[in-house]
């Protein structure tokens, strides 16, 4: 159980940063102009919550958990999702920056990504089966071994995914974007 349960809040420019992880349960909540830079969360639990224009710049998951969380206008650049916890581990991202991050070996079917610079982030043997990658830019980032089955990269740009070492059954892709399924290639497409 944990020390403090929080529900239905709204808490406003709150400074979490450098702040040792404490045992709190966070519920229907929203963060606003919040900064968790180089906090730990690791003891944290976050469920049906949104991050509006929040800094998680190097914060610590740990085992954080993150149950149905919305991250909106916010950065989130060199996170290990990885370490989270993944019971019921889910997301919503929305025009947030997730560079230099991590999903490794994540299970995150249906998760949306919708215009967020999604760059040098690692997805490698994540299952992202039906994710949708709206209007995001993934230069850089990692797929290998990726289960992306029905996953939507139609308006994604700057993507680099290997056919032949990612699972891509009825993952959709637009003709301007077909590229990045053939840069190991190095064929020039007109």
């Amino acid at each position: 159980m944990a020390d403090h349960l929080y529900r239905d809040l709204e808490i406003l420019s709150e400074d979490y940063s450098l702040q040792a992880s404490a045992e709190v349960t966070y519920e229907n909540c929203v963060f606003r102009d919040c900064n968790f830079s180089e906090a730990n969360l690791s003891k944290m639990s976050f469920s049906e919550c949104i991050f509006d224009t929040c800094n998680f710049s190097n914060t610590r998951l740990g085992s954080a958990a993150f149950q149905e969380v919305i991250f909106r206008n916010s950065k989130l650049i060199g996170l290990n999702f990885e370490n989270c916890n993944s019971f019921l581990l889910s997301f919503t991202f929305e025009n947030c920056q997730l560079n230099f991050s991590s999903f490794f070996k994540l299970t995150l079917k249906n998760t949306i990504f919708d215009t967020c610079a999604v760059i040098q982030t690692d997805f490698s043997n994540a299952d992202l089966s039906g994710a949708q990658f709206r209007n995001c830019d993934l230069s850089g980032s990692t797929f290998a071994g990726t289960r992306l089955e029905k996953a939507d990269f139609s308006t994604a740009q700057n993507l680099n995914i290997d056919p032949e070492d990612n699972f891509l059954s009825g993952a959709r892709f637009s003709a301007q974007n077909i590229q990045g399924l053939l840069n190991k290639y190095k064929i020039i497409i007109e």
